[in-house]
């Protein structure tokens, strides 16, 4: 069994930055694909960011594209999203998700395809 712990969540002024961070355990991180979702009140969890097992390959949601940048340090067996220029509509609650599952085209982006999920951390970005 996976366990997934974030950290890093807070509260920020748009146009800040904060950098949240994934602790996996119970498996060796470098066999898991990753990725952050977000879901904000009222609204259906939606995808953010994925990574492949080795992080050569990475995954955005339009919504983030040039502003958050997700990475992984297998050695550290962590996962972390960099998020930058921050905006109101950033605000919800950040999960980290894991599997250790091959993705395929929209098996990145589909959070039913995931099988290891954290506990999740608040970010609010006040205006």
């Amino acid at each position: 069994q996976v366990q997934l712990v974030e950290s890093g969540g807070g509260l920020v002024q748009a146009g800040g930055s904060l950098r949240l961070a994934c602790a996996a355990s119970g498996r060796t991180f470098s066999s898991l694909v990753a990725a952050w979702f977000r879901q904000a009140p009222g609204k259906e969890r939606e995808f953010v960011a994925a990574i492949t097992w080795s992080g050569t390959n990475t995954y955005y949601a339009d919504s983030v594209k040039g502003r958050f940048t997700i990475s992984r340090d297998n050695a550290k067996n962590t996962g972390y999203l960099q998020m930058s220029s921050l905006k109101p509509e950033d605000t919800a609650v950040y999960y980290c998700a894991a599997d250790a599952r091959p993705r395929y085209g929209s098996g990145w982006f589909d959070k039913t395809k995931y099988t290891y999920w954290g506990q999740g951390t608040q970010v609010t970005v006040s205006s």
